[in-house]
C-alpha cells in the first residue's frame, strides 16, 4: 500500500524472493508436526486444494479492491488481511497445543 516508486517494489520482491521458500518449507515442517501420521495424505491433499483456493481468492479480492477503489496499491494491501486473520489462527492454534 505504501509503496510508491518502482525500486520500492523490486526492493520488496528481491526479499519475498529471499525468504518465501524457507518460510514455505518450514510451515510444511509445522504442519507435519500437528497432523495425525496416519492421515498425512488426506491433510496434505487437503492443503493443496487450500492452496489452491487461496491464490483465486487472493487475485479476486486484489482485483475487487483495486476496482472499488480505483486504486492498485489499496487492492495489494486488502492481502494483508489474510495475513493477520492467519496470525491470528496460528497463535489460537498455538496457545491451544500449549494447553495439553
Amino acid at each position: 500500500m505504501f509503496l510508491k516508486e518502482q525500486w520500492q517494489f523490486w526492493f520488496l520482491a528481491i526479499l519475498v524472493g529471499m525468504f518465501q521458500g524457507g518460510i514455505q518449507a518450514l510451515s510444511r515442517s509445522y504442519f507435519t508436526k500437528i497432523i495425525p501420521a496416519e492421515k498425512t495424505g488426506e491433510y496434505f491433499g487437503l492443503m493443496d486444494i487450500c492452496g489452491k483456493g487461496a491464490s483465486f481468492l487472493g487475485t479476486i479480492v486484489i482485483s475487487l479492491v483495486s476496482q472499488l477503489t480505483g486504486q492498485v496499491n489499496i487492492g495489494v494491501g486488502a492481502i494483508s488481511l489474510f495475513f493477520i486473520l492467519g496470525m491470528i489462527v496460528f497463535k489460537m492454534s498455538t496457545a491451544e497445543a500449549g494447553s495439553m
